[in-house]
């Protein structure tokens, strides 16, 4: 059964509870999602209360996918541009599908809703989001439309010895 997607739901104690949830599951199954397992939900939890204060203040807008019990299964965080020469694009941030429902499509149902979520805003023109390299999480990407656009060789420490490349990519919605 495919998600259901909800731009801009109402938070609750239960849907912020589901993020911090999935954020950790994500995680701990070796997601790259900005943490490096393992994490328990209190180490996401400050994370999680920035996003949110962002959202309060506008400059950010979630996207939520919940399955067929109500769970929450999968988020995108679409952040604006408060730049006055970048305001016609945003950024796509903490992309999760839940491990439990990962391999069933839902990570393409999501970047399509979130591609339809960014064209319903006024004025944004595309969408940028990075990725950790050598998980081949650019191939996906590549996949449902976006281009790379940019590469920082071993930008980001996942571990002593473990650098990673971050990877820019860019989605036209025109």
């Amino acid at each position: 059964m495919p998600l259901t997607f909800t731009f801009e739901p109402a938070i609750s104690p239960d849907l912020r509870d589901g993020i911090l949830d999935l954020w950790t599951d994500v995680t701990n199954a070796g997601g790259s999602v900005g943490f490096v397992p393992p994490v328990t939900r209190e180490d996401i939890r400050p994370e999680l209360v920035r996003h949110m204060v962002a959202m309060a203040e506008g400059r950010t807008r979630l996207l939520v996918g919940h399955d067929e019990e109500g769970r929450v299964a999968a988020t995108a965080f679409l952040a604006l541009n408060t730049h006055r020469l970048m305001t016609h694009w945003l950024w796509l941030y903490t992309v999760m599908v839940h491990p439990r429902h990962q391999g069933r499509g839902y990570g393409r149902d999501l970047m399509a809703a979130a591609a339809d979520a960014a064209r319903g805003l006024d004025g944004i023109e595309a969408i940028r989001l990075t990725c950790r390299g050598g998980l081949g999480l650019e191939d996906f990407y590549a996949s449902c439309g976006y281009k790379e656009v940019g590469r920082v060789p071993e930008a980001i420490r996942v571990a002593p010895g473990d650098d990673r490349d971050d990877i820019t990519m860019l989605l036209p919605l025109l």
